[in-house]
């Protein structure tokens, strides 16, 4: 008889969330046309030494490990580059995004939550005014992007699922403080196990429909490496997976 020490439900189970049922029905619907969509573009933002924030270093490293692997098909701002109305204007041209910074939620006022810039706060109201086509995969590398409120506990009011109200189908964010240490680690594992293989063209392309698999994938490394001590609990259990 083999024995069952040690498993869990994400040996057999990738888990994804969705805020409400409709959201997770609208997703399915649009995910028909996925076929018919152009490459996705990834933007990356990266806030190191965001002005009046602490340091997070490590957004660096994070960003020069996506860079190596998607290459041609991003952008990349990082620090002064960074500024509100330049990541305004460049989330409408890329169909996906990566957030390494600082972000802030804001529970009275939804709308308010945003991610700290060089020159201030991109707030979820700012983003839901843009026309963003073919928006598929936002991955939140940043503080409490997922952590509701207990005095909510029937509603979302959290930036995943403002993202999600936006537009993108697909969102990775985290529930609490994330480790700068080891953002870097997650965001490679991700990214590759998301570049699809099969392009002759020989330039890689970001299959977003995998991101809930991606996930998985990396958290299951980085548990691997950390373990399930308090301290290797806190390093990956954070992350989640929004949307389809």
């Amino acid at each position: 008889m083999t024995s069952t020490t040690g498993l869990c439900i994400s040996h057999f189970a990738v888990s994804s969330y969705t805020p409400t049922v409709s959201a997770l029905l609208a997703k399915v619907k649009e995910s028909s046309d996925i076929q018919l969509l152009p490459p996705s573009k990834l933007l990356i933002i990266s806030q190191p030494n965001t002005p009046g924030r602490s340091p997070i270093p490590c957004t660096t490293k994070e960003k020069d490990a996506i860079w190596r692997i998607i290459g041609s098909s991003s952008l990349c701002l990082e620090a002064e580059a960074a500024t509100v109305s330049q990541v305004k204007l460049e989330m409408a041209s890329h169909s996906s995004v990566h957030f390494a910074c600082h972000a802030t939620q804001d529970v009275k006022r939804p709308l308010k939550s945003g991610f700290y810039l060089h020159d201030g706060r991109l707030e979820l109201a700012e983003i839901m005014q843009q026309r963003i086509p073919h928006s598929e995969l936002a991955f939140l590398s940043a503080c409490q992007t997922s952590a509701g409120d207990e005095k909510l506990s029937e509603e979302s009011v959290h930036l995943a699922a403002g993202m999600l109200a936006v537009g993108y189908r697909s969102v990775v964010a985290t529930m609490w403080s994330i480790k700068d240490k080891y953002g870097p680690v997650v965001a490679e594992s991700f990214y590759e196990y998301l570049i699809d293989k099969g392009d002759t063209l020989g330039k890689p392309k970001l299959d977003t429909g995998n991101a809930a698999r991606a996930l998985h994938h990396a958290i299951q490394g980085i548990r691997g490496q950390v373990g399930d001590t308090e301290r290797g609990l806190l390093t990956w259990v954070p992350y989640v997976h929004f949307g389809y």
